[in-house]
C-alpha cells in the first residue's frame, strides 16, 4: 500500500477485502457516470413525446447532468479528506442510484431535471474520489496498470450510450434507461463496504465557501453555455453576456485563490511541470477526442445512411482497440517514457482524426472498422498516460486536490469538445440542404479542424523531460530512448 503522510488516517479495509477488486469497483462507477452523459441522446424524441414537451425542451435534461458534474467535482477532494473516501464514495453511489430511480419515476420534465441534478451530484463525486482511492491504495509503480484498466469505461461508455439508449427505447420503455442503474448501484454499495479502504485527513482546512461559489457558478455557467451552444433559444447577445459572466466569475476565483492559504483548488500545483503538462495537454487533446462521439454518429447516420444500431456497431471497434492495448500500456510507457509517448501518440491521434475525413459513401467497411480499432487503441494509451502523469510528482497531501483539478479539467474539455464539434459542423454544413454529400463534406471539414487542433497540442508536451514520471512508469534513463 502507498505510504501515507502523517496527517492521513488510513482505516484498515473491511475483513475479507480484496485489493484486486478495487479497480473493478471504481471502473464500474466510472462506467455508470460516463454512460449517463450520452445514453439519453437517442431517447430524446421518445421522452419528449411521453412527457408532452417539445424536443428542444429536453436540452435542460441533458444540460442539468453535466452542470451538476461541473459544479460538484471541485468540492470532491475536500469532501474525501474531511469525511473519508469510503463514506464519500458510498454517498456518491447512493445519490447517483437514488437520482436514477427518481428520474425513472419522474412524471414531468421539471422533476426529471431536478432528479438529473441529484444524479449528477453523485456522479461528480464518483470519478475524482475513485481515482484518489486508487492513488492512495496502489504504489506509484502500479498506477499505470491500474489506471489503464479503469480508464477503459470512459472510452467505452460514450460509444455504447447512444446505441443502448436506442435499443432500450425501441424494445422496452425510456424509463428503463434510468432503472438499469439501480441494481448496479446497490451492488456497488455492497462492494464499497466490503472492499473499499477508507482514507481521510486528520486535520482538514476550512472549506473555501467563497471559492466554491465563484468557481462553481463560473464553471457551471460556462458548462451551460457550452451545452446550449448552437441552439436558437438565446440570442447571440445573451449568449455573449452569459459567457462573459462565467469568465468574470472564474477570473474572480483565480484572484481569490492566489491570496487564500487553502483555496478550493490548489492552483499552485500547476507549477509542477508534469502536472501542468498532464492537465493542460489533456485539456487540448480532449477537445478533439471529445467531439468524436458527436461527429461519428452524424457521419454514419446522416451522411452514410446507416441506422442507429448499425452506426453503433461501426463505433464498437474503438472499444475493442481500447481493451486490446490495456495489457501492453505499462510496458510501452516504461520503454518510451511519458514525453516520447505523449508527443508521438497525440500526433498519431490527430492524424487518425484527419483520416476519418476520408470516409465517404463508397469507403470499404473494413477500412472504417480498422480505423476505429486503431483510434480506440491510441486513445486508450493517451488516457492512461494523462491519468497517471497527473500523480507522478504530487505527494499524498496534494493527491485530493490534484484529482479534483484533473477531473474538473477533463469534464470541461469534454464539454468544449462537443461544443467545438457542434460549432465546426454548423459552420461547414449548409442549413438549407438535405444532401448527404454536403453533409459528409461538412463533417469532413469538422474532422480537419479537430485533427489539426490535436496535432498542435503536441507542443504542450514538449515541455516535459524524458525522466518525468519515471517513478510511475518504472523507466530509468537507460530505458528511455535518447531525444524522447
Amino acid at each position: 500500500m502507498t505510504p501515507t503522510t502523517p496527517n492521513t488516517i488510513a482505516t484498515p479495509p473491511p475483513p475479507g477485502a480484496n485489493k484486486q477488486l478495487l479497480p473493478w469497483l471504481v471502473a464500474v462507477a466510472f462506467f455508470m457516470e460516463s454512460l449517463d452523459t450520452t445514453i439519453l441522446n437517442t431517447a430524446v424524441p421518445s421522452i419528449s413525446a411521453a412527457l408532452h414537451v417539445a424536443p428542444l425542451s429536453m436540452k435542460s435534461v441533458l444540460a442539468s447532468y453535466t452542470l451538476a458534474l461541473a459544479v460538484f467535482i471541485p468540492i470532491s477532494g475536500w469532501m474525501a479528506d474531511r469525511f473519508g473516501t469510503r463514506r464519500v464514495f458510498a454517498s456518491a453511489i447512493g445519490l447517483f442510484t437514488l437520482g436514477s430511480l427518481l428520474c425513472g419515476l419522474a412524471p414531468n420534465i421539471d422533476l426529471l431535471v431536478a432528479c438529473r441534478l441529484l444524479q449528477g451530484c453523485g456522479g461528480a463525486m464518483m470519478v475524482p474520489v475513485g481515482r484518489l482511492t486508487l492513488v492512495r491504495t496502489f504504489a506509484k509503480s502500479e498506477l499505470i496498470r491500474t489506471m489503464s484498466f479503469v480508464s477503459i469505461p470512459a472510452l467505452i461508455a460514450p460509444m455504447l450510450g447512444p446505441v443502448a439508449g436506442g435499443l432500450i427505447v425501441a424494445y422496452f420503455h425510456w424509463r428503463v434507461i434510468f432503472f438499469l442503474n439501480v441494481p448496479i448501484g446497490l451492488l456497488g454499495l455492497l462492494m464499497v463496504y466490503k472492499h473499499l479502504p477508507d482514507y481521510r485527513e486528520e486535520k482538514t482546512h476550512p472549506l473555501d465557501v467563497v471559492g466554491l461559489i465563484l468557481f462553481g457558478a463560473g464553471v457551471g455557467l460556462l458548462s451551460y453555455v457550452l451545452e446550449i451552444f448552437g441552439d436558437h433559444a438565446l440570442s447571440a447577445t445573451e449568449m455573449s453576456m452569459l459567457l462573459l459572466t462565467s469568465l468574470a466569475l472564474l477570473t474572480g476565483y483565480w484572484m481569490h485563490a492566489r491570496i487564500l492559504p487553502y483555496p478550493l483548488l490548489e492552483l499552485s500545483l500547476l507549477k509542477i511541470r508534469s502536472f501542468r503538462a498532464a492537465v493542460s495537454g489533456g485539456f487540448f487533446t480532449r477537445l478533439g477526442i471529445g467531439g468524436v462521439p458527436f461527429l461519428l454518429p452524424l457521419l454514419y447516420q446522416i451522411g452514410l445512411g446507416y441506422t442507429p444500431v448499425q452506426s453503433g456497431l461501426l463505433i464498437m471497434p474503438q472499444a475493442v482497440g481500447a481493451m486490446a492495448i490495456k495489457a501492453s500500456s505499462p510496458r510501452i510507457i516504461r520503454h518510451f517514457g511519458y514525453r516520447g509517448i505523449l508527443i508521438s501518440n497525440t500526433f498519431i491521434i490527430g492524424l487518425l482524426l484527419l483520416a476519418f475525413s476520408s470516409i465517404h459513401l463508397h469507403t470499404p467497411l473494413w477500412f472504417i472498422l480498422v480505423l476505429g480499432l486503431f483510434y480506440g487503441g491510441f486513445t486508450s494509451l493517451q488516457y492512461t498516460c494523462l491519468n497517471t502523469l497527473v500523480y507522478a510528482d504530487t505527494d499524498e497531501h496534494q493527491a485530493s486536490s490534484a484529482s479534483s483539478i484533473a477531473s474538473t479539467g477533463q469534464q470541461m474539455s469534454i464539454s468544449f469538445g462537443v461544443a467545438a464539434a457542434g460549432l465546426t459542423t454548423a459552420l461547414f454544413i449548409p442549413h438549407d440542404t438535405d444532401s448527404s454529400i454536403a453533409t459528409i463534406a461538412g463533417i469532413h471539414k469538422a474532422f480537419y479542424a479537430l485533427g489539426g487542433l490535436t496535432i498542435l497540442s503536441t507542443f504542450v508536451f514538449s515541455s516535459l523531460k524524458a525522466s518525468d514520471g519515471a517513478d510511475v512508469s518504472g523507466a530509468d534513463e537507460h530505458s528511455v530512448p535518447h531525444g524522447a
